[in-house]
């Protein structure tokens, strides 16, 4: 085999393996948003495994040494399992980009797989592991639960970046420095706005505002922001449930709604400024799916309001935010390829 050879079966390998991760990586984001909103993050109030046992089946087997290890504690045989599921898709998608991160390595003279983008990779998902481990020992701290989000999300557009990056390039595009600019404040705006989704769903201040369009039957209702946005209050607070006031989650609840706007109008601009200045297939497409995926968000987040958030609706609209940012990222490719 040539080294021509070996390096095209390598890209192809990295392609395929990169595939595989991001797809896992949607259902990982998916999943650990039905877990927390499930209300099953301490299912298993150990790491990295459950009431010190690998399953929750061993857990439920020797209850006896769960009560001599754990005292009161009641293994919850549901939210135990989809905490552990959670973290059997995580650890796999892991490995999965350890292998990729290795080919990497192990083709750098050729550079089939771009080496700085699967070495970040590697850095984030371990990190990622560790916020993991952390969102648990630590009681659901919302900074930590946050930041889990966010990281798993940042692993995701990463994983689509490097997908993105190893299938074959199309004509190259010139697109106006505007648009380039345009497409970068909209995926900013994006993630600014997923992490208040964020602290919104980690501080239980999505039913805050019961009502759309107004909050409390208000457009401006009563709300505490000094309390909202603290950032740390110490450890061996268990948050399940969450700590705040009222107020303070209006605030947060609020601050989320208004993050919305102000991401919609960014990724409009960007979608609409690409499909007037930039007229390849790819780019067109791009900002289509931008539009599509926003629209299908922010039906998704209306509904929800209205129908009281049930879990379903408060499920599909993370999993809602996680296509937005892949439609973010494609857009983004598409004017810079």
């Amino acid at each position: 085999m040539t080294a021509t050879m070996r390096t095209t079966a390598a890209a192809t390998l990295a392609r395929r393996l990169a595939l595989l991760a991001l797809l896992l990586c949607f259902g990982v984001v998916v999943l650990g948003a039905y877990v927390r909103l499930s209300d099953a993050g301490l299912g298993c109030p150990d790491w990295p495994g459950c009431y010190g046992h690998v399953t929750p089946a061993a857990a439920l087997a020797n209850e006896a040494a769960v009560q001599a290890q754990f005292p009161g504690a009641e293994v919850h045989a549901g939210k135990a399992w989809r905490e552990m599921i959670h973290r059997y898709a995580a650890s796999t998608l892991g490995f999965l980009i350890v292998v990729i991160a290795a080919l990497a390595i192990a083709t750098r003279a050729t550079r089939a797989v771009p080496l700085p983008l699967a070495l970040t990779l590697l850095v984030v998902v371990i990190f990622q592991g560790i916020l993991g481990m952390l969102t648990v020992t630590w009681l659901l701290k919302p900074l930590i639960v946050t930041a889990h989000l966010m990281f798993g999300l940042t692993t995701l557009a990463l994983l689509s970046w490097l997908w993105l990056s190893l299938r074959p390039r199309g004509a190259r595009i010139d697109a106006p420095r505007l648009v380039r600019r345009l497409a970068l404040v909209a995926i900013v705006a994006l993630a600014l706005q997923i992490a208040l989704g964020g602290w919104t769903s980690s501080n239980y201040a999505a039913m805050a505002c019961p009502d759309f369009p107004t909050c409390q039957g208000s457009w401006w209702p009563k709300m505490d922001f000094r309390d909202a946005f603290v950032l740390w209050r110490g450890l061996g607070i268990n948050y399940e449930g969450g700590v705040l006031d009222h107020p303070a989650r209006v605030a947060i609840h609020f601050a989320h709604r208004l993050g919305a706007i102000v991401a919609t109008l960014a990724l409009v601009a960007a979608a609409g400024v690409a499909l007037w200045r930039v007229r390849t297939p790819g780019a067109v497409r791009a900002a289509v799916f931008v539009i599509f995926a926003l629209a299908l968000q922010l039906a998704i987040g209306i509904f929800m309001v209205w129908r009281a958030f049930p879990l379903s609706l408060a499920t599909a609209h993370n999993a809602g935010a996680a296509l937005l940012l892949l439609a973010a990222v494609l857009l983004n490719r598409r004017v810079r390829a």
